[in-house]
């Protein structure tokens, strides 16, 4: 007798946890929303930026969202901004990458990116040959 009520207590335990799981699981599921991604549905206006130390010169910067990159070479001087870029709704990220050369070795650059006004993301770099990138997701 008593083995078979530890038997069906043993039992009544086991469907009890597996039906919290499945329970749980469901839960969980189902506020899940892929289409709810950061930044979906929104355009946002872009703005990359790059600041090298005085002295410095830069030279190539790449910038774009979503792997559709623009290419400005044959730059000069110690700063530098794109066109403003606006992203198409439910664009994921931004990125920037800018080198130049330093004006010796404890010359800085940073480059930003501007997400609709605001600072977003900042990179940076040091030394003689400068290099630096950032990205930022939406």
């Amino acid at each position: 007798m008593k083995k078979m009520r530890m038997n069906q207590l043993l039992r009544g335990a086991f469907v009890a946890v597996i039906a919290a799981l499945l329970i749980g699981f469901t839960a969980s599921c189902s506020n899940d929303d892929d289409d709810n991604v950061n930044g979906a549905g929104k355009s946002h206006k872009v703005v990359f930026k790059a600041i090298a130390s005085s002295g410095s010169n830069i030279d190539v910067a790449v910038y774009g969202i979503d792997g559709n990159p623009t290419t400005a070479s044959s730059l000069s001087g110690s700063t530098w901004s794109s066109p403003e870029v606006t992203s198409e709704p439910g664009a994921y990220s931004a990125n920037v990458a800018v080198n130049a050369i330093g004006a010796d070795a404890s010359a800085t650059l940073k480059v930003q990116i501007w997400v609709d006004g605001e600072l977003k993301k900042e990179g940076t770099s040091s030394g003689q040959y400068l290099s630096a990138s950032t990205s930022y997701t939406f």
